[in-house]
Order: C-alpha cells, then structure tokens, then sequence
C-alpha cells in the first residue's frame, strides 16, 4: 500500500497547536476528506491533543506527521466524487486505511494517559484519554533522543458517544 506523508514543524510555543489543527484541516481538505466527516473532527482533536502535550510537556519543537494511505497494493484509489452544495470540490476521501497521526518530540518520558476526575472544570488531564476514545489505536516508541507518539483512526470513524458506556441504572440507584 502506498501512503502520502506530510508534516510540520512545530514550535515549542503553545500558540503552535492553533496552527497545527488549522494545518491538518488543510491536509485533510486537500486529500479530499469532507471536513465536516467525523473523521475529520477526530484527526483535528487528536492532533490538537498530541502537539499540546508534546509542546507543553516538553517546552521543545515537535514534529507533527499525518500518514494518508493510498489505494491497495497496485497503487488503485478511489475516485473522487462531485462536491455537494456548500462543497465545491471536496472530494469523497481518498482514504483506504487507517489515516495516521504521529508527534514526535524531544522528550524520551513516555506518554501516560492521566484522570481528569471528576473536576469539570480541570483544563488538563484528559488528552490521551480523547486520543483512546477516539482512535482505533494508538502508542509510542523511542525515536532518536525522543519520542514518537501515534495512533490511527479509520476512515469510517464515527462521532464518538462519550456517554455511551454509562450505567445509567446503577446512576439512578440510592
């Protein structure tokens, strides 16, 4: 399978990550991703999440890399499609596989997703949390002095239901 790779640099300031996700959505409209499609939504949180953590927890660069997969083994992709009303030109994605997200940064500590709790008002603690939620799967791996944190969301990723897994009846009993 062939797959495009794009990325950024990113600097360690974490006015940064508004740039990234602005970045992402124009790596996914340009490969024909519908931005409104739920993976759209998710790769842009995601990639929201990770370079957060990778510029706050480190105070350093990171780099920020999206791995679109093309086609099947003989190179074959989709067609694309006419755009709808409001979506001139935006194609049908071109995404056969999972799409790939990787930060890497130049910290060696490994990433460990933390509870916010029950503080709603907590501004942090929930990222890798989101990352888990709404990717198929996701890791790291030491990558030179650092490392390199990824995880891959399907192309038929749907709209996360964070109250999927609630009890509802356990909730409502005394």
């Amino acid at each position: 399978m062939q797959v495009l790779q794009v990325q950024l640099a990113v600097r360690a300031d974490p006015a940064e990550v508004g740039r990234a996700r602005r970045w992402a959505r124009s790596r996914l409209l340009n490969h024909g991703v519908d931005p409104d499609a739920p993976i759209a939504e998710a790769v842009v949180l995601v990639v929201s999440e990770l370079v957060t953590n990778a510029v706050v927890h480190t105070g350093r660069p990171a780099v920020l890399r999206l791995c679109f997969p093309l086609g099947d083994h003989r190179g074959d992709a989709p067609a694309a499609s006419p755009g709808g009303p409001g979506n001139e030109g935006v194609r049908e994605a071109a995404t056969v596989g999972p799409l790939r997200v990787e930060v890497a940064d130049a910290s060696e500590v490994a990433p460990a997703p933390r509870h916010a709790g029950a503080d709603v008002d907590a501004t942090n603690g929930r990222g890798l949390e989101l990352v888990e939620l709404l990717c198929d799967r996701w890791g790291w791996y030491p990558d030179g002095t650092g490392k390199r944190v990824w995880c891959e969301i399907s192309p038929d990723a749907r709209p996360a239901d964070p109250l999927a897994a609630v009890d509802w009846v356990a909730l409502a009993q005394p």
